[in-house]
């Protein structure tokens, strides 16, 4: 993948900037859209992403693969560990995932990922992979305070053009092309703790609690529960936590 490095100042989101891109015909495959600040940061399902000017990496990568489009799961798992890789490269050798797009270290959250398309059109697939990342924070609004963690705050001195490399190098690894499907949820699921043991899943209707039987993104998640096996569509799965009695909720920067 040949990367072209789009340069913003303060903008409402890399990832609208990409996709603006997209709509305009400007994009190639491999633009990677960095922002020094975003006024409208957001992760998953509409969430605010704190983004304080050169303190943390606001960037997303521009995919514009050949048809069929890739399944939306397999870019966010991907895109998921390659921001794992990246921040133990620097590191913060315990990061973890959290289901869907989070990489935690202990249980605060480091960084996040939300994957993008618009007016997806199947003959000429598209992606924003964006990425939000704490590098320097010092400290977090209130809200914040107790749920985010930075590579600062875990004593990890890194500058943002470092953390640049070290996530653009790991999201093209893992994302040009994103990896076999079983290959992927295995380590999909061992990178989030799923494979130990009981799990908590949680959909927009219900809570099921059980041991993960399968990982994939045709299958979706398979649990056996005590009342018999269930499968889960992955696009339904809102939450998935490997700490039965605390599924997270929908986190945000």
């Amino acid at each position: 993948m040949e990367l072209r490095r789009i340069e913003h100042g303060v903008v409402d989101s890399t990832n609208e900037r990409a996709l603006a891109a997209v709509a305009a015909g400007e994009a190639r495959h491999g633009d990677v859209h960095v922002a020094r600040a975003q006024t409208s940061g957001r992760g998953q399902r509409g969430n605010r992403w704190e983004s304080a000017a050169d303190e943390g990496l606001y960037l997303t990568l521009v995919l514009l693969p050949p048809p069929p489009p890739p399944h939306p799961a397999a870019l966010t798992m991907g895109a998921g560990l390659a921001v794992r890789d990246a921040v133990r490269a620097l590191g913060a050798t315990g990061a973890r995932l959290k289901w869907p797009n989070d990489v935690l270290v202990g249980e605060r959250k480091l960084a996040g990922v939300l994957v993008e398309t618009r007016g997806l059109d199947p003959a000429r697939p598209h992606a924003a992979v964006g990425v939000g990342l704490n590098v320097a924070q010092r400290s977090f609004p209130d809200d914040l305070a107790r749920s985010a963690t930075s590579l600062a705050l875990e004593g990890l001195e890194a500058a943002r053009d470092a953390a640049l490399a070290r996530v653009l190098e790991a999201l093209a690894a893992r994302l040009d092309p994103p990896r076999a499907d079983a290959e992927l949820c295995a380590e999909y699921a061992a990178a989030a703790g799923l494979d130990r043991g009981p799990v908590v899943l949680r959909t927009a209707r219900e809570e099921l609690v059980g041991e993960v039987v399968e990982l994939s993104l045709a299958g979706g998640v398979v649990l056996r529960t005590a009342g018999g096996v269930r499968a889960v569509p992955v696009e339904h799965v809102r939450a998935l936590a490997s700490e039965p009695g605390t599924v997270p909720g929908d986190g945000t920067d």
